[in-house]
Order: C-alpha cells, then sequence, then structure tokens
C-alpha cells in the first residue's frame, strides 16, 4: 500500500493562525520531516497536539541524504509530514526535492495549505496584487544582485522578494537604482509576530530607513513598471542614453536608466541606440 506526503503550511508567527487539519495530521503522520526539530516541538506545545510519528530533520544540508529514506517509507505505506519554520514548504525552504522525489515514484502528494508570507505581504502592501510574482531571495554578491535586478526593470507584475535583514539595506539601494528612486514598494517585517511592521515608501527612502538596520523576517513587495510608458522616438532615446553615457555610466547602465525612465521595453531602447548609432 503506497502511502503519501503531505505538505503542511505553518504558521508564519501566530499558532492560531492553522486549522484543525494540520492539528489532526501532526498527531497522525508516521513521519514527521521538519526543518527545525525544536520548533516542532514548540509548534505542537503551542497547538497541543501529541505526536507519535518519528522526526527526521529535513533541511537544505541534508535533505538529498534524507530522500531515499523519506521516499522508501512512504513506498512502505507511511504517510510523511513536511512542515519548514514558517510557511508552505518548497516555497524558497525546503521540500521542492521531496516533492518531485515522491512524483516520480508514483506516490500522491497533497497539503494541509495554511499561512504563505508572499500571499500575506501582498495582502497587506498596497500595491497591485491582480498580476504578481514570486523573485525568491536575491543573489547575496552584489554584481549577481545587481544583474538580476536589472533584468527585472522592465517586469510589469508586482514583485515579491524574500531578503535577510543584514542584506536588506544593500539591495533595497540596488533595487531603486534598477527600478528608479520613486519605485513604491513595502518592507515587511516580522509579519503576524509582536513586532510585525510594514513601512511603505519608495525604493530609495525605505533604503535610507534600513541603512540603520532591520531585525527579523523581510519580505519585500515592489511595485512593477509603469503601464503608459513615456512616448519619446529612436532618435530621443539614443540621445538619452548618449546623455547617461557622456555622465559616466556605462552603455548597459545607460540603458537600464533610461527603461526605468520611460517604461519602455529594454529590445525597444536598445533598438533605438543602434539604429542611431553614429557612422
Amino acid at each position: 500500500m503506497t502511502g503519501r506526503l503531505v505538505l503542511g503550511g505553518a504558521p508564519l508567527g501566530q499558532p492560531g493562525d492553522v486549522g484543525p487539519r494540520l492539528r489532526e495530521v501532526m498527531a497522525s503522520a508516521d513521519v514527521l520531516a521538519v526543518e527545525d526539530t525544536r520548533r516542532l516541538h514548540r509548534l505542537a506545545t503551542d497547538l497541543g497536539v501529541t505526536f507519535t510519528g518519528r522526526v527526521v530533520t529535513f533541511h537544505e544540508s541534508v535533505e538529498q541524504a534524507r530522500l531515499p529514506g523519506l521516499v522508501a517509507a512512504m513506498a512502505d505505506g507511511a504517510t510523511v509530514l513536511l512542515l519548514t519554520d514558517a510557511g508552505m514548504p518548497s516555497v524558497s525552504d525546503p521540500g521542492y526535492t521531496l516533492v518531485r522525489a515522491a512524483i516520480d515514484a508514483g506516490i500522491p502528494v497533497t497539503s494541509v495549505p495554511g499561512p504563505s508570507a508572499v500571499t500575506t505581504a501582498l495582502a497587506v502592501s498596497g500595491l497591485p496584487v491582480d498580476r504578481f510574482c514570486f523573485e525568491g531571495f536575491l543573489p547575496r554578491k552584489q554584481g549577481e544582485r545587481r544583474s538580476r535586478l536589472a533584468s527585472l526593470a522592465d517586469e510589469r507584475r508586482t514583485m515579491v522578494f524574500f531578503e535577510s535583514p543584514h542584506r536588506l539595506a544593500d539591495a533595497l539601494t540596488d533595487a531603486a537604482a534598477a527600478f528608479g528612486d520613486a519605485r513604491e514598494a513595502a518592507v515587511c517585517r516580522e509579519l503576524t509576530k509582536t513586532y510585525e511592521e510594514v513601512r511603505r515608501g519608495g525604493l530609495a527612502s525605505l533604503a535610507a530607513w534600513a541603512a540603520d538596520g532591520v531585525k527579523g523576517e523581510i519580505t519585500l513587495v515592489v511595485a512593477g513598471a509603469p503601464d503608459v510608458a513615456v512616448s519619446m522616438g529612436p532618435a530621443e532615446l539614443a540621445a538619452a542614453v548618449a546623455e547617461e553615457e557622456a555622465a559616466g555610466a556605462t552603455r548597459k547602465d545607460a540603458i537600464r536608466t533610461v527603461v526605468v525612465r520611460t517604461g519602455l521595453p529594454r529590445r525597444t531602447v536598445y533598438d533605438a541606440v543602434v539604429a542611431n548609432k553614429p557612422t
């Protein structure tokens, strides 16, 4: 008899945010694969749950080693509950590898849906949420981070990022350079917890605020590029790029600046520069 994999949505901060189904599965699961065993015991105490299943750690440094045993257990009929520290497993947290392995082995995968920092931050950000994209964690290295943000300069959808508190100021500064100082954003800190804070404003002002130091779990929501682009012809776009270059910017950075300023697609600006190249 084949078992199943259950993805459990853990509370972001308040234990009362989860429903009775998670309690039931925690109590009945044969195996609980968890990111942090201490958090599991704390959550069980908060929820008044007594679990009897075997507990195994499942985090980034051990997940590959744990896969064969967990898949074998499910193949033998066990129900495996996967819990991360907060939110839904596999959303920038351990879980994707186990989900993929279970699917490949023909094992049913289901969930007990629960809180998500992505949708919670979107809801309270005050930014448009009819269309959005989730970009996970930005690269740690500055050059890679700037390159990733530059590639998103003409993204029209609202963007959601996870960020470490000690890298937040640098990330906001780089985002301001890529998207423009005034691009609206919201820094959502410690969602649902005692010291919850949502700071809204332009990217440059948020970067200045974060420079003093920020603590806690951070979800960053950034407005997409303007839907209405500035009307400029190819010659004007090329001249705008040339002006940025004359001020010391590289061709790549100059094009990026004009893209942010006008809201036009990067390809449009690039083609204008090529078409108006001096002969």
